[in-house]
């Protein structure tokens, strides 16, 4: 644990934002009663849930840059390779440790591969790699053979619902149990953070990057024009048919939409919190993102595994139900939960303890 280095305060605003908003979704006190927003799209479409993932990626990318672009641009971008590519197993190890956790204490059936934490560490390496290769063209031309191709793929491989998309079946083929659903009868199945829908989502690492060095350079006329530009597109793909936004496939019409969403949101809580100086909210979930995210998966997973959250919710928040009803009351569980890991991740920032991989 260390102080983190200079920061812009903004970037650490909007990715404890998204990491506050995954502990908030992922932690309902019953998961038969969720507020609509506070649930994922069933399918095709989205709610503000489907941004959260989205957003932290972005961000991924955006703290990349402002973090080795300027190295890169003076010759140093060699050096970087190793760093890069250690620190993204790191966070993948770390993704699949989660999950085995999760599969001992809370008896699942098979070892669960993808994952959040897998699809971070994968695109934190991949893009990396990339910029370092690759300078301002290159990036654009691998986000375009990103979108391109991934697109060209859903659209060649056969209907986009659950059962039938080419995303899924080659990821049934290739983790059978150990993905997020599998049917053993049928062979079909499908995860969220599948190893193919990976290709959305690095060109969504990607974009944010660009954006990055748009924040970087101070081309804030440029980081407008992309937002503004990719939310249109993908929202344009969707409503003419061509492209359905969905997160599950992390579809090029959902990278684009989202993606020019976090760009619109990066601007603006740059020009309030760096320029108009705003307090950043949510900055010490930012400065400790791994903290928050992996403490909160290891205390759900302990109370579910050791049998705790069920009497935890009923005598804890039952005399809630009359007053707000059985939807506010799993509301209020998942705002404690976020609360209690607030005032960690505050009294962590407090004593300048950060948890780096």
């Amino acid at each position: 644990m260390n102080a983190p280095s200079k920061r812009i305060a903004s970037v650490d605003a909007l990715r404890g934002l998204a990491v506050a908003a995954m502990l908030l979704v992922n932690n309902p006190g019953d998961w038969g009663y969720v507020y609509a927003p506070l649930e994922h799209a069933a399918w095709n479409g989205w709610t503000p849930t489907d941004l959260v993932f989205p957003f932290f990626l972005f961000i991924v990318g955006v703290s990349l840059s402002l973090a080795m672009g300027a190295r890169i641009e003076a010759g140093g971008g060699d050096a970087l390779r190793g760093t890069v590519i250690r620190r993204g197993l790191r966070i993948l190890v770390l993704g699949l440790v989660l999950h085995a956790l999760a599969w001992w204490l809370m008896g699942k059936p098979a070892l669960r591969i993808p994952g959040v934490l897998q699809r971070i560490g994968l695109c934190f390496a991949f893009t990396g790699l990339i910029a370092i290769q690759w300078r301002a063209t290159g990036q654009r031309l691998w986000i375009a053979a990103l979108l391109l191709g991934y697109g060209a793929l859903l659209l060649w491989g056969g209907p986009l619902d659950k059962a039938g998309n080419i995303a899924s079946r080659i990821d049934a083929w290739l983790l059978g149990p150990h993905g997020y659903e599998w049917d053993p009868v049928t062979g079909l199945g499908h995860d969220p953070e599948g190893i193919v829908a990976t290709l959305g989502a690095l060109a969504t690492t990607l974009l944010g990057w660009r954006c990055g060095e748009a924040l970087r350079t101070g081309a804030l006329k440029q980081l407008a024009t992309i937002g503004l530009t990719a939310a249109a597109a993908g929202f344009a793909l969707d409503a003419i048919g061509l492209m359905p936004i969905n997160k599950n496939l992390w579809t090029p019409s959902f990278v684009l939409f989202t993606g020019g969403l976090a760009a619109l949101a990066l601007l603006g809580a740059h020009g309030l919190i760096d320029r108009l100086g705003w307090p950043p909210l949510f900055r010490s979930f930012g400065v400790n993102a791994i903290a928050a995210y992996a403490g909160a998966w290891c205390c759900t997973v302990a109370l579910v595994g050791f049998g705790w959250m069920d009497p935890l919710y009923t005598h804890g928040f039952g005399w809630l139900e009359p007053l707000v009803g059985p939807y506010g009351r799993s509301l209020a569980f998942a705002l404690v939960f976020v609360a209690v890991w607030w005032a960690i991740v505050r009294e962590l920032d407090r004593r300048r303890w950060y948890w780096k991989i």
